[in-house]
């Protein structure tokens, strides 16, 4: 018997109402459609994109609606037409999946698919014991059996992202200076990542956790902007003319300012975090990117095919996600923690791990 079939309803964390209460509810178990597969969650990550679905930022959300898009399972139910995958493998899901078919997918840029699906936002998410996953063929990524489940859901967004970010889009080179702003979970991998390249990370935060995070990843410098004056000015002291790549993993019109400020001439600024309402549409410094040659990219999760030289770091030691865990919950606990998440008040990542 599968798992969704011993039941017509289960727990999810629920919402019916932008930053109106959040509540566990008994929802209706996901149903098949073409090209699906039900995925019996096992964790799941809990993201600030959440939270900005919650206060009403994201435009593909309609009320009433379940969150959650980090996740790694077991398959549980396929529909016919889904040829890859059968009941009982282990998977991680990418927050941004394709259709297959539009020309970005034929790309292989399934991330930028025309026509988009992302559990949690364009339809119901994680977390719940069972999601739903459309167009499973081309987004279903096989998670190693050496791999946990907690890993697993590490993957799905904030540290895919963090890897396109610094290596594909950032083009990130061994002795490079990196700088991220912002230590959440998307900066704090992004931290990983760029040590582990063989980089020179510095990281930027108000939280003096979340620094002593980077530092404990290896950042070789940590940079308290609450304490420092001037920050891009100190960084550009600090590196000898400015940082080869920059990120701003916090999504604000003065970090996004402050992370192209910090470049050296020919420098890449990386724009992962979400500038949302009033910051939506910052001033950005054109005459320093004009006169240095700046390039100004953006990063919007990984595409399923890019798994592959990710897992393999992972495989082989030397990048390490699952440190970046710093707590694990229950489903219960979910809607109080996601409603506190626009103050920042947890350093690392927290993943949902029990269901029942």
């Amino acid at each position: 018997m599968t798992a969704a079939s011993k039941s017509a309803t289960m727990p999810a964390v629920y919402y019916d109402a932008f930053q109106g209460p959040i509540r566990i509810q008994d929802v209706p178990v996901p149903e098949l459609s073409p090209g699906s597969v039900v995925i019996q969650v096992k964790a799941t990550g809990l993201c600030r994109s959440d939270w900005h679905g919650w206060m009403g930022h994201d435009s593909d959300i309609q009320l009433p609606h379940v969150p959650g898009h980090e996740l790694s399972g077991v398959v549980d139910q396929v529909a016919d037409d889904v040829m890859h995958w059968t009941p009982g493998d282990r998977v991680i899901v990418p927050f941004a999946c394709g259709c297959g078919q539009c020309p970005p997918c034929i790309r292989r840029q399934l991330h930028i698919c025309d026509h988009y699906f992302q559990p949690g936002f364009t339809a119901w998410g994680s977390f719940a014991p069972l999601v739903r996953i459309d167009f499973a063929d081309h987004n279903l990524v096989r998670l190693p059996d050496a791999f946990d489940f907690i890993t697993g859901a590490s993957l799905g967004c904030r540290f895919a992202t963090a890897y396109r970010a610094v290596m594909l889009q950032g083009q990130l080179r061994p002795g490079q200076w990196l700088a991220v702003f912002g230590c959440g979970g998307v900066g704090l991998s992004a931290v990983m990542i760029g040590v582990a390249q063989g980089a020179r990370a510095i990281a930027i935060d108000t939280n003096a956790q979340a620094l002593r995070l980077a530092s404990q990843l290896g950042a070789e410098l940590v940079i308290n902007a609450n304490k420092t004056r001037d920050v891009e000015r100190f960084i550009m002291n600090c590196t000898g003319g400015g940082a080869d790549v920059s990120i701003d993993a916090l999504g604000h019109a003065e970090t996004c300012c402050q992370s192209i400020l910090s470049l050296r001439k020919q420098g890449r600024h990386v724009q992962v975090g979400l500038l949302l309402g009033d910051q939506s549409r910052p001033r950005i410094p054109m005459e320093r990117v004009i006169g240095w040659e700046l390039q100004l990219l953006g990063s919007h999760g990984l595409a399923a095919p890019d798994y592959a030289p990710l897992l393999q770091l992972i495989e082989a030691g030397t990048i390490m996600p699952q440190q970046l865990v710093t707590q694990t919950i229950a489903l219960e606990q979910a809607p109080n923690q996601l409603a506190q998440m626009g103050r920042f008040p947890f350093a690392g990542v927290t993943v949902i791990d029990r269901f029942a």
